[in-house]
């Protein structure tokens, strides 16, 4: 129970940190010097105390306030001081902020106990203890700003004499608290995500667990800072903060330990009506309009608008989450959640996501179990007023249609429409269906998340194109997944079979471009349910991954001769290798064997810091792009095998006509799904004419993302052709 307390008012700006927890030879100050450690400062002179009287001000100690060598005592009025306080220049000055216009000094406020730099502006802040405030920063109209000597800001750590239950823990991917991890400044989705996911390896997790620690000692007395050029203002409560430089934050219910990154080239800025505690926010962050968030880390470049509320959750890099409720989640860079009846809880999501309104995604409440989980791939989308029943997994870009799924789901197939038919109570699947109907919207997402990715730092490589290690394993495993449903619902003859043989009967069906249409084709173990899970356009979705799988493949070839390497070098490099599995790790990918190798280099301590860590991520994603070439150049013979080919020097001039050919097709697909909008009677009644349509959505011919893409194959053809030309 909280005891109101009464003590000697001399004591007030004093004993910050109790005498037990301060190391030999030290003071309570140490670390402040450490923190500040400029030396400055002077003793006032005795007309200088006089003046600071005069104007209104009072001090417990005059001694004990301390300033620098450009100080003037007109300005700082009526204020009072308890306690060391040290205070920079003063020049003649004021601040000017978006029209707010303050002059240098301390005005109408209450200092206990802490460092200014040089040209503040401290104007009604009406508490402020144990702060080390930076240069040129502006406080005005601040209630309480306060700092207590076990200040963790946002860190899941302990403070000496703390017990373990006071420690901040983040609650992800479950509501059971069963895979809770404790969050730091600095920390990744990739390191969330292993440390969220191998609960099993009771050595990594402890690791982790001690990595953290050690990261930020367990030292008592560290004071709260707030960097060079930054502005609060209009503010109730700030207590156990770090916030870096140039932040702008205005009109804030609370900031309750916080760390707010945030620098000159990447600004943070926090507005009216937010409250936010036990949080770390990255740098470039904007978070508005009445947001509530609790034990959370905000990535960087990442919003909260509107209301939003994300509790126990990590919302990825380059993501916006703005009116709607989002609990107890990993999200993955570049996620998109903007509607009020839109619910996120208990889920993995790895990224370019984007949840429609209506959406729930939650655990016990749509299951009977409070401890259920959804596991999405990249891409994932669920539409319209969909409701999934946990646990769920989805492989990457599954798109899903309006409904309640009253059963669990493990849809491995990508790139698919997954619809539940109520009328003839069964489950169907349009895989591919991305690449059907809507390339134009496919594609594009790839450059729209690039070009929205803001890190002023780009050195972990996230990856945005559809064609990746990722998806390209997923469209491996779908081919065998659709020829194993061909088989097993059409052929007599494959009964009593193994699963393999099946699947070289069902590709011999693809192969010989059997007649499809009008079948029924059953996929098994899509859906806990006795009701049938149907397979649509099936023929057009097998030959469209492997399509996709040889265009990724020359692609990367065509790269590797341009750079001078011959196909009997390439051929030599990759001999006796074989295609690799591959992990999103918070939206970076890794190879698999790799990753493991990681994990038992922290295990046995050969990594011994997040920072060795982060080290790993930087020197994976220099490397991916020749990873990642490799992949691709694996995948393309292995597609070839299956069909009895190989990659030679008379293969590659079919195959480079075959890119060309898919290349140009895409292009067509692309124009395609955007000209339905231009074609369609309903979309178009809205508009008194052609010509008002095109002021209101863009003339169709205008339009530069297509016009890039026609450009794009231009010079795709001119590759082409000059590659033929050396076979």
């Amino acid at each position: 129970m909280s005891v109101l307390k009464k003590k000697p008012l001399e004591h007030l700006g004093y004993g910050f940190i109790p005498d037990e927890f301060i190391p030999a030879g030290q003071d309570e100050y140490t670390l402040r010097f450490q923190q500040n450690p400029r030396n400055d400062y002077r003793d006032l002179t005795e007309t200088e105390i006089q003046q600071l009287i005069n104007n209104g001000n009072w001090s417990s100690d005059w001694s004990k306030v301390k300033v620098s060598a450009v100080f003037d005592p007109n300005q700082i009025q009526h204020c009072k001081f308890y306690g060391l306080v040290r205070i920079g220049n003063l020049s003649p000055s004021y601040l000017d902020y978006r029209n707010l216009q303050l002059p240098i000094g301390l005005y109408h406020s209450t200092i206990i106990s802490s460092d200014f730099g040089d040209d503040v502006a401290v104007h009604h802040v009406g508490y402020l203890s144990y702060f080390v405030v930076g240069n040129e920063v502006l406080l005005s109209q601040i209630k309480e700003m306060e700092t207590g000597s076990t200040a963790k800001f946002g860190n899941g750590i302990l403070r000496d004499g703390e017990e373990a239950e006071k420690r901040i823990q983040l609650e992800l991917c479950n509501e059971n608290g069963a895979r809770s991890v404790y969050p730091f400044d600095g920390m990744q989705a990739a390191d969330v995500y292993l440390w969220t996911r191998n609960r099993h390896d009771h050595a990594l997790q402890q690791r982790f667990g001690e990595l953290t620690d050690q990261k930020f000692g367990s030292r008592r007395g560290y004071y709260s800072q707030i960097g060079d050029r930054c502005v609060i203002k209009n503010t109730f409560t700030i207590k156990n903060v770090k916030i870096g430089t140039d932040a702008y934050i205005k009109g804030v219910s609370k900031l309750k330990n916080v760390t707010v990154n945030s620098s000159q080239e990447s600004y943070t800025q926090i507005g009216e009506g937010c409250e936010l505690v036990n949080g770390i926010i990255g740098y470039g962050c904007r978070i508005f309009y009445g947001v509530k968030a609790v034990r959370f880390i905000l990535a960087s470049y990442s919003q909260l608008k509107y209301g939003a509320r994300l509790i126990n959750s990590y919302l990825g890099d380059n993501s916006t989450i703005s009116c709607c409720e989002v609990l107890n989640s990993l999200i993955f860079p570049a996620h998109e959640q903007h509607h009020n009846n839109s619910f996120l809880c208990a889920a993995l999501v790895m990224g370019q996501s984007n949840m429609a309104a209506g959406a729930t995604v939650g655990s016990n409440h749509n299951s009977r179990a409070a401890d259920g989980e959804i596991i999405a791939g990249r891409g994932f989308w669920p539409g319209l007023c969909v409701s999934l029943k946990h646990n769920s997994r989805f492989a990457s870009y599954c798109l899903i249609v309006k409904g309640d799924f009253l059963h669990e789901l493990d849809i491995k197939l990508p790139f698919t429409l997954v619809s539940n038919d109520v009328q003839h109570d069964r489950l169907v699947l349009i895989p591919g269906y991305w690449f059907m109907y809507n390339m134009y919207a496919l594609v594009r997402n790839a450059n729209k998340y690039e070009a929205r990715d803001n890190r002023h730092f780009k050195n972990q490589y996230f990856e945005y194109d559809m064609l990746a290690p990722d998806t390209v394993n997923e469209m491996f495993e779908g081919m065998d997944l659709l020829a194993l449903a061909v088989a097993d619902s059409l052929l007599d003859t494959v009964e009593g079979k193994d699963k393999q043989e099946r699947i070289v009967a069902g590709r011999a069906l693809f192969a010989n471009n059997m007649d499809l249409k009008g079948q029924t084709i059953v996929l098994q173990g899509a859906e806990n349910s006795r009701r049938p899970t149907v397979i649509q356009k099936v023929g057009e979705a097998y030959h469209l991954y492997r399509s996709f799988i040889i265009y990724y493949g020359v692609l990367h070839l065509m790269d590797a001769l341009e750079e001078g390497r011959s196909l009997q070098d390439i051929m030599d490099t990759l001999s006796g290798r074989s295609r690799t599995s591959w992990e999103n790790i918070g939206g970076q990918l890794i190879e698999s064997n790799a990753l493991q190798t990681f994990l038992s280099d922290v295990k046995s301590k050969k990594i011994d810091s997040w920072d060795d860590i982060h080290e790993f991520y930087h020197d994976k994603s220099k490397d991916y792009p020749l990873d990642k070439r490799e992949h691709a150049l694996l995948s393309l013979i292995e597609v070839l095998n299956l069909e009895g080919m190989v990659l030679s020097a008379d293969k590659i001039v079919s195959l480079l006509d075959q890119a060309l050919g898919h290349r140009i097709w895409i292009g067509e697909q692309i124009y395609k799904s955007r000209v339905k909008d231009y074609k369609n009677p309903f979309k178009n009644m809205v508009y008194a004419n052609d010509e008002e349509r095109d002021i209101v959505v863009g003339k169709l011919e205008e339009n530069s993302f297509i016009n890039q893409q026609q450009k794009e194959l231009e010079t795709f053809k001119i590759r082409v052709a000059n590659l033929k030309g050396q076979f």
